[in-house]
């Protein structure tokens, strides 16, 4: 990617993250024209957002303050790599599973 595809999509990377209604829009105003930067952390937002509620899902199970804060902990410190991640312009795979949510989510942005 050069700079330039990069300041192009930079706003579109962010609002990704920002929620799950941000990374449709972000998916949806990506699909006229292709940057294959935003397509990178459409991918790895979607799948930080389906892995949160996943998970909250099954953390909610336990009714526990402890394992409570630990999961708000673990997707905060996810999302705030991420999210400055894509306003520093750079593509950094979130870590242990960034690489899995651009493998399942190939299809975005191709």
């Amino acid at each position: 990617m050069n700079n330039r595809t990069v300041e192009k999509g930079k706003t579109m990377a962010i609002v990704a993250y920002l929620t799950l209604i941000g990374t449709l829009i972000a998916f949806f105003t990506n699909q006229d024209k292709r940057n294959h930067f935003v397509s990178f952390h459409i991918r790895q937002a979607l799948g930080l957002w389906l892995l949160f509620m996943a998970m909250g899902y099954v953390v909610g199970i336990f009714n526990n303050w402890n394992i409570t804060y630990s999961w708000w902990i673990f997707f905060s410190v996810l999302f705030i790599y991420a999210i400055f991640g894509a306003i520093g312009g750079k593509a950094n795979k979130i870590p242990l599973l960034g690489d899995l949510f651009q493998k399942v989510f190939k299809s975005i942005g191709q």
